[in-house]
């Protein structure tokens, strides 16, 4: 079976650990382990016999509570099947500029859809310097004619770049588009979101996913917030009812869901503190700060072997970055798992 370019891959982790799926503990796939919320779990259930029926194609609802969540107007907001379809359309929309700029190390899916369209990309890497990431782009030419590209929080550093630094080049690019995947993981005390901004710039173009912070990935669902110009041609582009009814009636409890909220971000800090220390700890290896809910780990030794060690020896999965091609053999991503899941990868990596 051929090595995943994913995380989460755990059909491929099972057979070369000789085990069930249900058997690995994935530390690969940067997903929360508190979820799925309860109040998600009900309102699948609760809408069950509504399969028979065609999801509202407008997402009238599901994009009510959203425009509430964010305070928007809900024209502003377009639900999608994950935010890979979406990153689909806006590949779609930077392949008609002169070039893309791109932050790397990069989210693999950046590559596919950007390559689907034949669009021209420029690869800007962030700089580490004494153990810390940092974003310039003045090196390069930069035009009215470009777009830019990047995530924030950065997957896989992990690194929260602030709202400040990111603001002067929506004056600078034709279009920019802020993948704010993890974002809902920061405090909102902490959190650089750009949705704040949207309603300023007609070229900003802001991502979110819900399949993270809720542990709900299988049931694919993210969503764009931009100009109602563009997400209404964007409408146009893809196929009609993206957004199955239990995945939007999912969202819609999620977003409503305080406690959950809350109880996430009591979790995280604490148990993201627990895991760096103790990689810290282990000779060889070198974790880097994240604001997200995952580490990213340089380490003196092969990652794919100590990837394969892991789970022939302990049914642990870790995600090589061998994808990133800026971070290849000598780095390795690992999820923020439970206190208990934390300390039994690093007792596995203690005896590697």
């Amino acid at each position: 079976m051929r090595q995943p370019a994913h995380g989460g891959n755990l059909a491929w982790a099972a057979a070369l650990a000789g085990c069930p799926p249900d058997a690995i503990l994935d530390f690969s796939a940067s997903i929360s382990p508190l979820g799925p919320p309860n109040s998600a779990i009900a309102a699948i259930k609760s809408q069950i016999g509504n399969l028979k029926h065609y999801p509202d194609p407008n997402y009238s609802e599901l994009r009510l509570a959203l425009s509430h969540f964010h305070q928007l107007p809900p024209e502003w907001i377009l639900p999608g099947n994950g935010s890979a379809e979406l990153l689909t359309l806006i590949g779609r929309e930077l392949a008609q500029l002169a070039a893309t700029i791109l932050i790397t190390p990069a989210f693999g899916d950046y590559y596919r859809t950007l390559a689907a369209y034949n669009a021209n990309v420029l690869e800007c890497p962030l700089s580490l310097v004494s153990g810390h990431w940092s974003l310039v782009i003045g090196h390069l030419p930069l035009t009215k004619d470009k777009g830019l590209l990047l995530n924030n929080p950065h997957n896989p550093t992990g690194k929260l770049f602030s709202r400040d630094s990111i603001l002067p080049y929506l004056e600078q690019f034709a279009l920019v588009v802020v993948d704010e995947a993890f974002m809902d993981f920061v405090p909102p005390n902490e959190e650089q979101s750009l949705i704040p901004v949207v309603q300023e710039y007609a070229n900003l173009v802001v991502l979110r996913s819900l399949t993270k912070f809720y542990s709900l990935p299988g049931l694919r669902l993210g969503y764009a917030i931009a100009h109602p110009d563009c997400l209404a041609k964007w409408q146009l582009w893809r196929d009609p009812w993206p957004v199955n009814t239990l995945a939007a009636a999912a969202a819609i409890a999620a977003l409503q869901d305080t406690e959950f909220q809350q109880q996430t971000w009591a979790w995280l800090p604490p148990a993201r503190n627990q895991l760096f220390q103790g990689l810290a700890k282990i000779p060889g290896l070198q974790p880097q700060a994240s604001a997200a809910n995952f580490l990213l780990v340089e380490s003196q030794e092969s990652t794919s072997q100590l990837q394969q060690q892991l789970l022939k020896h302990h049914q642990i999965l870790i995600r090589d970055c061998l994808s990133f091609k800026e971070l290849g053999d000598r780095f390795f991503r690992v999820a923020v798992r439970s206190q208990s899941d934390n300390q039994r990868l690093l007792t596995a990596l203690k005896e590697s």
